[in-house]
C-alpha cells in the first residue's frame, strides 16, 4: 500500500505489514520517509489509544498540518485490544491518499 502527498509516495509497505484501526491504515515506522513529516504541537489525547503525536506533511515551503498522526506510547490496553503493537505506527488522512 502506499500513502502519497502531492504526487510524491511518502509511505509504502505491503498491506499484511500495516494495521487497520478506526478505518485508518497505519504504515509501519520503517515505511514511512521522515523527510515529509513535521513534528506538530497541536495536542490530542485519545481515550483508549493514549496520547497522540500529530505530524505536519509537506515539503519545502507547502505544508498540510496535521495530516498524520502516531502513537508512541499506546496503552497497554489499546495494544491487547488491537493485539499488535502499533506503537509509532503512523496514520494518514485530509491531503494524503492511501491506496493498494
Amino acid at each position: 500500500m502506499k500513502a502519497v502527498w502531492n504526487g510524491k509516495t511518502i509511505a509504502e509497505a505491503p498491506k499484511e505489514d500495516l494495521i487497520y484501526i478506526e478505518q485508518n491504515w497505519y504504515f509501519p515506522p520503517a515505511s514511512v520517509s521522515q523527510d515529509f513529516l513535521r513534528k506538530s504541537d497541536t495536542p490530542y489525547t485519545c481515550p483508549w489509544k493514549g496520547v497522540c503525536q500529530y505530524f505536519d506533511v509537506g515539503s519545502g515551503d507547502e505544508w498540510s498540518k496535521d495530516n498524520a498522526w502516531s502513537y508512541p506510547e499506546p496503552k497497554p490496553s489499546a495494544v491487547d485490544t488491537v493485539r499488535k503493537d502499533f506503537s509509532n505506527y503512523v496514520a494518514f488522512w485530509r491531503d494524503v491518499q492511501v491506496t493498494e
